[in-house]
């Protein structure tokens, strides 16, 4: 496993660029594997509440802190492409029919670019990591109060976020993870 924050990255990048070489590999062995491709959202775990996300596509991380869910990935997307412009809005970005153009993901190229960040997490912090087929259908207010539900184990916010996509239309695959940050004591020993 990877020891530092350099090792980390250089691990997830590795990682992603065998998964893509992988299915450009299948993809050149049969007619009907051509063109597929995937999206990425990874996080390793370090001690004293450090975390290294990786995001190829547009899946997303996501981290609550101080009861603010804050997305800490960059969609790779046509849509947040002309957002950054300044050519959409937001809120047009959501409704627009190129919503689901990607700009990088793996499978596609040889060149698959990872974008890998690396965040401390405080005690009471919760990672999220999900597909589009969460983000793109419920509200980050939504994902924000089901991440701070007392009552709702880890395994039950997931199952909650993904019932919650599905009643939305559940128009694409649903991923979701969730896990938190105890005390940095408990991350240091673990």
């Amino acid at each position: 496993a990877p020891k530092s924050v350099k090792h980390a990255k250089k691990w997830l990048q590795d990682q992603v660029t065998l998964a893509n070489q992988l299915l450009l590999k299948k993809a050149n062995e049969k007619l009907n594997y051509r063109g597929m491709g995937t999206t990425l959202v990874a996080a390793v775990t370090l001690p004293k509440g450090v975390i290294v996300v990786a995001n190829i596509g547009d899946s997303r991380g996501y981290i609550l802190h101080d009861r603010q869910l804050n997305q800490v990935t960059v969609d790779h997307s046509l849509v947040n492409e002309l957002v950054k412009n300044g050519d959409m809005t937001e809120q047009q970005a959501r409704r627009s029919p190129q919503k689901n153009i990607i700009t990088r993901a793996i499978g596609v190229s040889p060149d698959a670019e990872v974008e890998v960040n690396a965040f401390v997490l405080q005690a009471g912090d919760q990672l999220l990591l999900c597909s589009d087929g969460l983000s793109k259908l419920v509200e980050h207010d939504t994902l924000t109060a089901v991440l701070l539900d007392p009552t709702l184990t880890v395994t039950a916010k997931c199952e909650r976020l993904v019932a919650l996509a599905n009643n939305a239309g559940g128009l694409d695959n649903i991923t979701v993870r969730v896990g938190w940050q105890m005390s940095t004591l408990l991350m240091t020993k673990s």
